[in-house]
């Protein structure tokens, strides 16, 4: 399939690639890169070989190059990156994204190609517990550095821009994450786990301390409810943390591991009492947004970045970061079911115009024909 004919060439990197949608970043990217697409857009994304056993040139209209990476569990993402600028710079793109702010430097090198970019710094990598020492330092840096070498910042809530305001004395563009809305879920895929609609509690994200599972999971168990508590999500590593949550022994309690057929995660989000979440240190967070378009009952952590997208309670209860908040808010819940019907119901008028795709597409557009055309 050839290349379609376009006036504007965007490189897309920092992400695993398309389309392999695994998380926020490779959602965006896919959700994004058709869309633009199908605006005339060249839009060539950045692979990293290792996961591609397939290497097709051309996937729904969307240049794939498959570069290389040093294979280790702090180098691989990083040197992709590195590997995929260098060629974005001898390329003939016109403008570069690039997601993490992990890659901050990396701008230096399209800065002396004279190739103007943009960079969606993402969330505060350098409080993520599994950054400890020099990780954290790295990724403070790195993200000072994004604020220095990349033409436009784009951040992903009003939180985390006056948060890079305050540090790093940065302002920066903020594009939400988009969402995809959907009604009437069957409930025909949860009996896979023996689950029955409104029967249980749903966590959904990565098996990492960031997310606080383990909080949900010891303040559940303190509780008096009789439902299950679903965990949906694990590493892609082994890992001990993660092992010791899924190790407890309670019939309360069900791992499903990863769940990747779309169908099935979307009745777990569907079907779900209420839905935890303990997202601790993102902006706009994808799982979130799913939360919100499938009609979830929500229960979340109490952060800034979480009181913007329940709207300050409007769509949510909240819970402190402690073991007896999670318990008193499951029994909570459990005691007004009428509560939790009303947020269901509302759930949906949450994702506002900022959270749509399209929308979110023609905000991207926007910056990279100001960056490339002129009029910043």
């Amino acid at each position: 399939m050839a290349a379609p004919k376009s006036t504007l060439k965007v490189a897309i990197m920092g992400a695993k690639g398309y389309p392999y949608v695994y998380g926020g970043y490779d959602t965006l990217i896919k959700e994004l890169g058709e869309r633009l697409v199908a605006k005339g857009v060249h839009v060539r994304v950045y692979n990293h070989r290792a996961l591609f056993t397939d290497r097709p040139r051309f996937v729904n209209g969307i240049e794939c190059i498959y570069t290389p990476a040093i294979e280790s569990k702090s180098l691989t993402q990083l040197t992709h990156t590195f590997f995929s600028m260098i060629h974005a710079c001898f390329s003939d793109v016109d403008v570069i994204f690039v997601v993490n702010s992990g890659n901050g430097p990396f701008g230096l090198i399209s800065k002396l190609f004279g190739k103007p970019t943009a960079i969606n710094v993402d969330g505060l990598e350098w409080l993520r517990p599994k950054w400890k020492g020099l990780g954290s330092k790295y990724f403070f840096w790195a993200s000072k550095l994004a604020t220095k070498f990349y033409d436009q910042l784009i951040n992903d809530s009003d939180e985390m821009r006056r948060v890079y305001l305050e540090l790093f004395q940065a302002d920066s563009k903020v594009i939400a994450y988009g969402a995809n809305p959907r009604e009437s879920v069957e409930s025909a895929p949860i009996k896979k786990w023996n689950l029955e609609s409104r029967g249980y509690f749903l966590i959904v994200g990565r098996l990492v301390p960031d997310n606080n599972a383990d909080l949900i999971i010891e303040g559940f168990l303190k509780s008096n409810s009789d439902r299950k508590l679903v965990i949906t999500g694990d590493v892609p590593f082994e890992d001990e943390w993660a092992n010791r949550l899924k190790n407890h022994q309670d019939k309360r309690l069900l791992f499903t591991g990863y769940v990747r057929d779309p169908d099935e995660l979307a009745a777990l989000y569907s079907h779900c009492f209420a839905y935890f979440h303990g997202h601790e240190f993102g902006g706009t967070n994808p799982a979130m947004l799913k939360a919100l378009g499938f009609g979830c009952a929500i229960l979340a952590l109490d952060t800034p970045f979480n009181q913007e997208m329940l709207q300050n309670g409007k769509h949510g209860w909240y819970f402190e970061k402690n073991p007896e908040s999670v318990k008193a808010i499951a029994e909570k819940a459990e005691s007004e079911p009428e509560k939790m019907d009303e947020f269901r119901m509302s759930a949906r008028s949450g994702l506002t115009q900022r959270y749509n795709w399209d929308y979110v597409t023609e905000q991207y557009l926007d910056v990279f024909k100001s960056l490339v055309f002129g009029s910043r």
